[in-house]
Parts: C-alpha cells; sequence; structure tokens
C-alpha cells in the first residue's frame, strides 16, 4: 500500500482520518506542526512542516504517493500557503491528493473564504495530480460554537444549511485515499437534512437542554457586533459571509454522497449533538 501523507493530523477532521488509516493497516505520514501532538499510531511516521516552509513540506511528502491535504485555518495569506503545499507536494512526486474544499466553492460565491477553496481547486488541477475535492458544507459540530448569549445571531434569513459532521467528512476522505476509484470526483458533503437557522436554535435547544433562538440581524448590525473583537476587515467579512451565503441559499443543498461513498447515511444534527 502506497506511503500517504496526513496533514493536519492533530486536528478534529485529519485526527480522524489518522486514526482510521492506521486502523485499516494503512502507512501513513503525519504532518504537523507541533510533533508532540501528534497521536502515536501504529505504521504512522512523523514529520514536522507549516504551510508556509516549502522545504520542510517537501521533505514531508516525499515517498508519499497520495496527499491528504486539510485547508490551513483562515488567514489572509491562505491562498499563498496552499500554493507552497501544492507546489511542494508535486516537487516531491506526490501524485494523488484528497483535499478538503468547500460547498459551493466558487471564485465568486458569497461565502468569502470560500473563494480560496476554489483557487485552491484549480491549483491542484492545473498541477496535474489525481485528486479527489471534499466539498464540505459548514461543520455540524461547530453549531453550538455560533451561539452567544442564548442565541445564533446573524443575517442569515429564512435560507437552510445541510451542516455535515466531521466524522462523515473524515470517513469519506478515508475511503477515497485507500481507493483511486474516487480520483477525479468531487463530492458535496452535507447532512441529511436542510434547516434554516431557527430551526438549527431549536434544535440545539432540545438536544442540549439549554434555551437558543434565532435573532436575524441586518448586515450592519452583523458588522457592527463582529467589529468589536478588533479584528481585520478580510475575516469580519468571512464571519458575516457565513449567514449571508445561507441567506442566498447557497448553503441549502442536500447531498446523498456520505451514504453513497462511506454505506451508511449522513449523521444528522440531533445525532451530532448527541454525541457531544
Amino acid at each position: 500500500m502506497d506511503l500517504i501523507a496526513v496533514t493536519g493530523a492533530t486536528g478534529a477532521v485529519g485526527g480522524r482520518v489518522a486514526r482510521a488509516l492506521a486502523s485499516a493497516g494503512a502507512r501513513q505520514r503525519l504532518v504537523v506542526r507541533d510533533p508532540s501532538r501528534a497521536p502515536d499510531l501504529p505504521r504512522a511516521g512523523v514529520r514536522t512542516a507549516t504551510y508556509d516552509d516549502p522545504g520542510a513540506l517537501e521533505h514531508a511528502f516525499h515517498g508519499a504517493g497520495t496527499l491528504f491535504f486539510v485547508s490551513a485555518a483562515e488567514d489572509a495569506h491562505r491562498l499563498d500557503q496552499h500554493r507552497t503545499v501544492v507546489e511542494a507536494a508535486a516537487a516531491a512526486g506526490v501524485e494523488r491528493v484528497v483535499y478538503t474544499s468547500f460547498l459551493g466553492a466558487a471564485p465568486d460565491c458569497t461565502f468569502t473564504f470560500g473563494r480560496d477553496h476554489a483557487a485552491t481547486e484549480e491549483l491542484l488541477t492545473a498541477a496535474g495530480f489525481r485528486t479527489t475535492f471534499l466539498r464540505d458544507s459548514f461543520y455540524a459540530d461547530i453549531l453550538p460554537e455560533f451561539v452567544v448569549d442564548g442565541a445564533l445571531r446573524g443575517p442569515g434569513g429564512q435560507g437552510r444549511l445541510a451542516a455535515v459532521a466531521r466524522a462523515d467528512v473524515a470517513e469519506v476522505a478515508v475511503t477515497a485515499l485507500l481507493d483511486e476509484a474516487h480520483d477525479g470526483r468531487s463530492y458535496d458533503l452535507t447532512g441529511p437534512r436542510a434547516l434554516t437557522l431557527a430551526e438549527v436554535a431549536a434544535t440545539i435547544s432540545r438536544v442540549q437542554g439549554r434555551e437558543v433562538g434565532y435573532v436575524e440581524e441586518t448586515l450592519e448590525e452583523a458588522y457592527a457586533a463582529r467589529e468589536g473583537f478588533g479584528a481585520p476587515r478580510w475575516m469580519v467579512d468571512g464571519w458575516v459571509s457565513t449567514y449571508t451565503a445561507i441567506a442566498a441559499g447557497e448553503l441549502d443543498v442536500v447531498s446523498d454522497a456520505v451514504e453513497t461513498v462511506t454505506g451508511h447515511p449522513a449523521r444528522s444534527l440531533e445525532d451530532v449533538l448527541g454525541e457531544g
């Protein structure tokens, strides 16, 4: 079995992928920023690299035929970081890449952070890799983190989203990493049902036993509330466009890709909150 390089192995998705690959007996190399946090797994080596260090990345990827490329955290220079990963993987001789993209990624998508994903898909395609793009909806696991003072607040209108479980994304990723039949495919990864933000709030209330509501904000109110955190404008734009993308209907997508690839239905928001 080819060596698989796994980035983000200390994170929520990458860590699940690394553990599942280990259970499957795969040889892997965990590419991490902090080796002290890397999981101790059989048949897994560890190399240290950041997305800003092309030399370290090329060394980390050397000998791997397949790369699990977890997108970088939001950053003003994220696309530059991704370009560094792509160039290092090409220089190291990587042939296949499974990349965590975003649902509806496009150069002009409303969710501003999604535009980096569209550009990264283009970089990977232009570099000649055999690719699998995992176009994830927002993660169901983090929706409770959007609750502030008992409410989800944002300019989301009556738009809907079918948030996906991180565990489902990881399972699809592992399947794609181990089976070349998924090369050349793009998967929209969603939950089983699209919900309004009011329905998301009601679900959190019911499952977690706390009162959570949805408060519709105007654009002006949304920017004013978030600018108070002192974040740069590009970051605030991303936060606000999380909601405006929902309002625009760009996240109102329900796909059967999780079930098609893994053989089980996608986890619902209730499932994810119950597991937590």
